[in-house]
């Protein structure tokens, strides 16, 4: 009789075939390491999930714009429409438009698809922005996380090149507009404009080159840069662990929250189909960018009310707003009206946001690691500024409307623009008082309620026949939130020898006393 063979359960077939194929990983890639990010925790709080938006709107473009590029012919070449839009039969348009009404209309979702891909470009730049707005009023960008601050505003400086190339490729009246400023403002350039302008357009604007060219750079140049540098920026996060509000068992040598699998995998997941989902049903029922009302473009026609969309906003407002200016030197015209809002402020703007962890350390002093997040009314110097600047973008997109705005209200447009322009300058100085003042208060009131505990609502009678209201003491985790924070300290000028080395006038003295003297100013407000 032949022996029989061992039956082996399906169950233990499976468990062998994993831990060798686990094995085969190990051996190779060092799978067991994984175990730790699978791990890691993330802090369970709704602010630090912006990223996450940005980051699943990106996957939504990529999917959306490979679709789009199956239908999209980037061509300035004129040709007779014959599509199914009716009122532009018979019409001369380029290549571009065509091929963008023949995917608004004859191509099966098409219009939904593009729709898709215009609402998810807007939700990408916005949650760009708004997560760069958490970083700084929490302070997340100090160190260690610097460089990943510098990743980050230059991945919003990328999102919104991406979104104007996007944006310009139809080729319709309105898109035709803005590149038109884009040429005014390389003219603007002394010296080395008119050059730009003939590399960029390819002869004599418009020219036949600009629509190729922006295609390949939105579609292969910009996206690799976006999506290498996402890369760099989730292996920062990682390595250098997440920030965290403080509370009870929160410190800087530890991160309280959620393992990454799989409950924040979980959350994550589910987040990344509402975003989809939300953005697909936005796009189905709202509609944005129809080209077929602007018309095709020339040159010898601008639309009324021609808006960009929010993010680029504020250079239209810019030009609007700056008055008629320029100067002639050594033969070159210097087009200030032109040169200042669109090159000259954006520098500037762009230049400051990029260098600001830098400038707090400098004036600070502080060089040590920060992991627990700034509650905004902390830190009053740095929340009023950023209030400005955002009160300064808010004067400056709304200007860029003021024509819709006056025809609105029916109101002056010059009486308008002039009073755009006096916000302009008083507006953010106004926000930044009003803002520091009001930390400052907030913080005191924070004190008041550490002493006094909560208002219950209650009042009662003293036993002098006063009034006074009735209080219950905080719960033990809400006092060490309030008390769990820093007291920064001003720095001091310099004493004794120090002190009479840099009274010769150097100019390495004069600095020690402009920072001091500026540290005094931004650290000034405190509540002890």
């Amino acid at each position: 009789m032949l022996p029989q063979r061992k039956r082996v359960q399906p169950g233990a077939r499976a468990g062998r075939a994993a831990r060798s194929g686990f094995k085969y990983l190990d051996d190779r890639l060092s799978a067991g390491e994984g175990g730790s990010l699978v791990r890691k925790a993330f802090p369970d709080h709704w602010s630090f999930l912006l990223g996450e938006l940005a980051l699943y709107s990106l996957v939504l473009l990529i999917l959306t714009g490979v679709f789009l590029t199956f239908f999209f012919h980037p061509s300035g070449t004129e040709l007779r429409y014959t599509g199914s839009y009716v009122p532009m039969r018979g019409r001369l348009v380029s290549e571009a438009y065509d091929s963008t009404l023949h995917i608004s209309f004859d191509v099966r979702g098409g219009l939904l698809i593009r729709q898709v891909h215009h609402w998810a470009a807007l939700v990408f730049v916005t949650a760009i922005g708004v997560h760069m707005l958490r970083v700084f009023f929490t302070g997340a960008f100090r160190k260690p996380r610097e460089i990943n601050w510098v990743v980050g505003v230059t991945l919003f400086v990328l999102a919104i090149a991406e979104g104007f190339c996007g944006y310009s490729l139809p080729d319709d009246l309105l898109s035709g507009t803005g590149l038109r400023v884009v040429q005014s403002l390389l003219l603007s350039i002394p010296v080395v404009g008119t050059y730009l302008s003939l590399f960029l357009f390819g002869g004599e604007y418009p020219g036949t080159e600009i629509i190729p060219r922006l295609f390949t750079v939105h579609i292969l140049l910009i996206p690799a840069l976006i999506v290498g540098l996402v890369v760099v920026h989730l292996i920062l996060v990682v390595y250098l662990k997440h920030t965290q509000w403080g509370g009870p068992g929160r410190t800087e040598k530890n991160v309280v929250g959620q393992p990454m699998f799989p409950q924040f995998a979980a959350k994550s997941t589910g987040l990344q189909l509402m975003v989809f989902g939300v953005i697909t049903v936005l796009a189905g029922v709202a509609q944005i960018n129809p080209v077929w009302n602007y018309g095709p473009y020339r040159t010898d026609q601008v639309s009324t009310g021609s808006q960009p969309d929010w993010y680029v906003g504020f250079l239209e407002g810019s030009l609007r707003l700056m008055p008629p200016f320029e100067t002639t030197v050594w033969g070159h015209t210097f087009m200030w009206n032109i040169l200042v809002p669109t090159v000259i402020l954006p520098a500037l703007l762009f230049m400051g946001i990029y260098l600001y962890p830098f400038l707090e350390k400098w004036l600070t002093g502080d060089d040590r690691e920060h992991h627990v997040c700034d509650r905004p009314r902390e830190r009053p110097a740095r929340t009023a500024l950023g209030v400005a600047g955002i009160t300064f973008y808010v004067v400056l997109l709304l200007a860029g409307g003021n024509d819709v705005i006056a025809k609105l209200f029916g109101v002056s447009l010059n009486g308008l623009t002039w009073t755009f322009r006096a916000a302009l300058v008083l507006a953010p100085v106004i926000a930044f008082m009003l803002t520091r003042r009001l930390c400052v208060a907030l913080r005191a009131h924070d004190f008041e309620r550490i002493r006094k505990g909560e208002e219950t609502g209650e009042v009662r009678q003293t036993i002098e026949g006063g009034m006074e209201p009735g209080h219950r003491p905080l719960s033990a985790a809400k006092r060490y939130t309030l008390l769990m924070r820093e007291v920064p300290r001003p720095l001091e000028p310099a004493r004794g020898r120090e002190a009479d080395g840099h009274a010769n006038g150097h100019a390495r003295g004069r600095a020690q006393r402009l920072r001091t003297a500026l540290s005094r100013w931004y650290l000034g407000d405190r509540v002890e």
